[in-house]
């Protein structure tokens, strides 16, 4: 497995295992098949509606020792209504004691975008608050706070981009050690790669092959299927490999650690073994040549009527 070092000497597995749209009852299983198979990192969120049930999967592993707790890398996030400094450590709380440990290893604001206390999900413009509001360097402040009390050991963010990296820097905050961002052959970002690496952020890739399963508002009509895209699936035919295999493959040679969610034992296996997969330059070439700066998941879920956000705003684009 290959692992990206933080400075303290911690290491993250680069291919971990993604929980969003794991349904409830399927979950449980998947993670315990996973840890079997040997995924050392669970990517989690209060909002995706299973911890608990990826809690349950973890203390029966380690029960049946399969793993030990510190064998494995847990990442969870911020939701967007607890981002008031005095609500941090409660949110943070509440996913300890649903993932039944007493630390994560990286804790995240899920997205740079503010609901009123109570508003699990917006159901109008009214439900939300601007940045202004609540400070996103409020809210980091507060994330820094629970990290130094030793509640988690790394932090960081997830949607954010450039821009907004850069504002926490400005207010004199600690740098982000992480940026969970939407990364695939069709939505490259290459500058907010380059930034990160430069500033020493390291980036993990969400929905990495194309989100197929995303919700069908997210898929406009005739949209094209990454993971059918014909030259992916000739690289996989040159490498004998799966389409899937070798989207992967490509984040982890940009540096990118991936977290595919995947239910189906064999393709847990399949995604695992991309780690092996060697792709060649010319081949890195061709797949650069596929980006069309598609985002699927572009945040227009918090741009309703009367909301504060803009999707200009939200991306800084």
């Amino acid at each position: 497995m290959i692992h990206h070092p933080f400075l303290n000497g911690d290491r993250m597995p680069m291919l971990g295992l993604g929980t969003w749209k794991s349904a409830p009852g399927e979950v449980r299983t998947a993670v315990r098949e996973a840890l079997t198979l040997g995924y050392r990192h669970l990517d989690c969120a209060p909002i995706y509606g299973n911890e608990a049930e990826v809690g349950q999967a973890l203390a029966e592993a380690i029960a049946a020792g399969t793993v030990r707790r510190e064998d494995v890398w847990l990442t969870s996030k911020l939701w967007n209504d607890a981002h008031a400094p005095e609500a941090v450590e409660p949110a943070l709380r509440k996913t300890l004691a649903d993932l039944r440990v007493d630390h994560l290893d990286l804790f995240l604001i899920h997205w740079p975008v503010v609901f009123r206390p109570g508003v699990v999900f917006p159901e109008s413009g009214a439900d939300f608050l601007p940045l202004a509001a609540c400070p996103l360097a409020d809210t980091w402040a507060a994330m820094e706070a629970v990290r130094d009390a030793g509640l988690c050991r790394h932090i960081g963010v997830s949607n954010f981009s450039v821009a907004k990296l850069e504002g926490l820097l400005a207010a004199g905050g600690s740098c982000p050690e992480v940026n969970q961002v939407e990364l695939h052959p069709y939505l490259q970002q290459p500058a907010l790669v380059a930034w990160g690496q430069a500033h020493g952020v390291h980036l993990t890739a969400y929905s990495p092959l194309g989100s197929p399963d995303r919700p069908g508002r997210l898929q406009g009509a005739g949209a094209p299927v990454l993971l059918e895209d014909p030259v992916v699936c000739g690289l996989a035919e040159q490498h004998g490999a799966t389409p899937a295999q070798v989207l992967l493959a490509w984040s982890l040679h940009r540096g990118v650690s991936a977290i595919p969610k995947s239910v189906t034992p064999a393709r847990l296996a399949q995604n695992l073994a991309a780690a092996a997969l060697h792709l060649t330059p010319g081949d890195m070439a061709a797949l650069a040549g596929l980006d069309r700066q598609a985002r699927h998941i572009n945040g227009d879920l918090w741009t309703p009527p009367g909301s504060p956000y803009t999707l200009a705003g939200l991306w800084d684009e």
